[in-house]
């Protein structure tokens, strides 16, 4: 197998996922606000607020600092003050320079988001759980500055909707907006996918995706806990939190084939279930997902994500076209009749995310990846309908949903939108029984 790491002739081109592209004129005017920011054009500070202080907030503190020699750490929240206070000190070990959070600007609580966008901070990093990712984001367009979301970017469809609506907002202000579906932003994926639209593999005949491994974290419940906190910390197993596995991690592998694809499912159907992770630490989420997607144009795709343990793990996507091959996570092109190509990777992707937005910054660029934020995040969603429900579920009908899986009210003392029953399981979505979630 061949490894290369050269430039391609011709640029790597990328299709709009959604209909609603930016024009030539919107460009320009986007441009023109980027320059006329003092920090954006690569002089002074560029002040940064951390929202979601864990270990993926953590990292991409890290790395924005590593990205911009003249970025200051200035503000940083969290809902609780252990995990602030032990980011904190992580950020403060890689870049002891670079880091001035004095106690008046360290927020906590599940509010504390806000007071952050109070503060003089030019970018705000969101990485709290996914579910408080449409409200923040909105708050952050609101307050005039920049951000780098984590993904995905909405548990619900309601939270699509928010998000979607705030990008457009960003855009017409100027505003950069990065998100974390950091595999795009490695060279490999980027080489491959390129090849793929250039026609390398010919008609793509069907998709599949990939998101199987042994699974992620338990927080057990602690003394005096209330439910509240409880399932904050344990924020994975809650879909008001996290969505379920098949969107807060599975994103990425539905991201890469609908960038092959250069479009977004237009239904899916599906099945999964609970087999081992059943017991109360694991709230009320899927172990395993399997969903059959239809683009447009009636090609496939297969997705199979699992969390459990002892299982054969893959994660990416592999698009199959009349000609060969591509295996879009590894970067490895198969064509007939000619050694297969692996791409070398490059710049770690959750560095070259940073590396990529920062850089535009500094050139006064305009730079927005809210729209691929949202329809693969939707895709995500939508799979999670067809196997709540049991049902295939559209796309056009599943952007109609009111459903609105967060609380009243986000507050310590208020209720979670699901808890334990008497034996303390939690009840988790049943096919055939109610739907599309």
């Amino acid at each position: 197998m061949e490894t290369q790491n050269r430039p391609r002739a011709g640029k790597i081109s990328r299709r709009q996922f959604l209909r609603s592209s930016i024009t030539a004129a919107s460009v320009t005017a986007l441009a023109g606000a980027l320059q006329a920011r003092a920090y954006a054009g690569g002089t002074g500070a560029m002040r940064i607020g951390l929202i979601g202080c864990g270990g993926r907030g953590t990292g991409a503190a890290v790395q924005a600092l590593n990205a911009c020699p003249r970025a200051r750490l200035t503000s940083m929240a969290d809902a609780f003050e252990d995990r602030l206070g032990g980011s904190l000190q992580g950020v403060s070990k890689e870049h002891p320079d670079r880091v001035d959070v004095p106690a008046e600007r360290r927020f906590v609580g599940m509010d504390a988001y806000a007071r952050v966008m109070d503060t003089d901070v030019d970018l705000v990093i969101l990485a709290t759980p996914p579910g408080f990712r449409p409200q923040q984001f909105d708050a952050a367009v609101t307050a005039g500055k920049h951000v780098f979301m984590e993904k995905p970017v909405a548990v619900d469809v309601p939270g699509i909707r928010k998000v979607a609506a705030a990008n457009e907002r960003a855009k017409a202000r100027g505003l950069a907006v990065a998100v974390g579906l950091n595999i795009r932003h490695q060279n490999n994926a980027r080489e491959v996918i390129g090849r793929v639209h250039d026609g390398a593999i010919g008609q793509i005949m069907f998709l599949r995706a990939y998101g199987n491994n042994a699974g992620v974290w338990v927080h057990r419940r602690q003394s005096g806990e209330s439910e509240m906190q409880y399932q904050m910390r344990n924020w994975y197993y809650y879909n008001w939190l996290c969505g379920d596995l098949i969107v807060e991690q599975t994103v990425h592998a539905l991201d890469l084939v609908n960038w092959a694809k250069g479009d977004h499912p237009i239904d899916a159907q599906g099945m999964g279930g609970r087999q081992v992770r059943i017991g109360p630490d694991y709230g009320e989420i899927y172990d395993h997902h399997a969903v059959e997607y239809t683009y447009r144009d009636g090609t496939k795709m297969f997705l199979f994500c699992r969390h459990i343990p002892n299982c054969w793990s893959s994660f990416g996507g592999i698009a199959h076209g009349t000609k060969g091959q591509a295996d879009l996570g590894s970067g490895t092109l198969t064509v007939q009749g000619e050694k297969p190509v692996r791409f070398d990777p490059g710049v770690a992707g959750h560095q070259a995310e940073h590396d990529h937005l920062f850089t535009a910054l500094d050139a006064g660029k305009p730079y927005n990846e809210g729209d691929y934020g949202v329809s693969s995040t939707m895709t995500a969603i939508l799979g999670r309908m067809a196997t709540y429900s049991g049902h295939i579920v559209t796309w056009e009908d599943a952007m109609k949903s009111e459903t609105d899986l967060g609380p009243d009210r986000y507050s310590w003392d208020a209720a979670p939108p699901i808890l334990p029953g008497p034996n303390g399981l939690y009840a988790c979505a049943m096919p055939g029984q109610k739907g599309p979630y």
